[in-house]
């Protein structure tokens, strides 16, 4: 399967929106934070110019896909599941994201970025009701318990982000500091998905 090597930076540049994607690195050296005017970035600024319907849903689906971490064909995979599923389909979609395990560790603070929740379940360090999963694509269910390898749990940065994450945590999501034990309390809500997007817009995209 296919994935993204190049910048990441060039991915929220081309979004020209922060899609903190660098974990910690997006909040301490961001090019976004560094702009050369109020014009954003390049020699001229950006240019003004009017954004097509079909840009503004190209580029919805596009941020939702980066902020994921997906490949086209794995987004569409999820689309047409979230199709199939009763109620809203922008909302259905976003409710299977969210509960990707890649995703639910990245929302509990024990890594700082998607990718790096990929690379600890990859490696075996993260377990779901005390099974290793190694599998970021794994779906999780309510009142699936999450925790770490006690090999992960001793890493310096991971300890540096469990004292951080209790006030970050989702309301569908309880994570106790102490025990270092995440637990799924119920499915999320659309207003709770971990990056603002307008799932209509997608919807349109893909019905077109």
């Amino acid at each position: 399967m296919s994935r993204y090597l190049g910048s990441v930076c060039k991915l929220c540049r081309c979004e020209k929106e922060k899609l903190f994607l660098k974990g910690e690195k997006c909040f301490l050296n961001c090019v976004f934070d560094k702009k050369r005017d109020k014009n954003t970035f390049g020699q001229h600024g950006v240019m003004k110019s009017k954004i097509s319907d079909y840009a503004k849903h190209l580029r919805e689906k596009q941020k939702a896909r980066r902020v994921y971490g997906l490949t086209e064909e794995q987004f569409v995979h999820y689309y047409r599941t979230a199709e199939k599923m009763k109620g809203s389909t922008g909302d259905n979609l976003f409710k299977i994201l969210e509960l990707r395990l890649d995703n639910v560790v990245y929302r509990l603070g024990l890594v700082s970025s998607k990718r790096m929740a990929r690379q600890a379940i990859n490696h075996g360090n993260i377990l779901v009701n005390d099974k290793k999963i190694d599998l970021p694509r794994y779906q999780v269910k309510v009142c699936d318990i999450i925790t770490i390898s006690e090999k992960y749990k001793s890493n310096t940065v991971v300890k540096k982000l469990v004292e951080e994450t209790s006030s970050s945590v989702p309301a569908w999501l309880n994570f106790d500091k102490n025990k270092v034990v995440g637990t799924v309390v119920s499915e999320p809500l659309i207003g709770e998905v971990s990056y603002s997007i307008n799932s209509q817009l997608i919807v349109e995209y893909y019905s077109k």
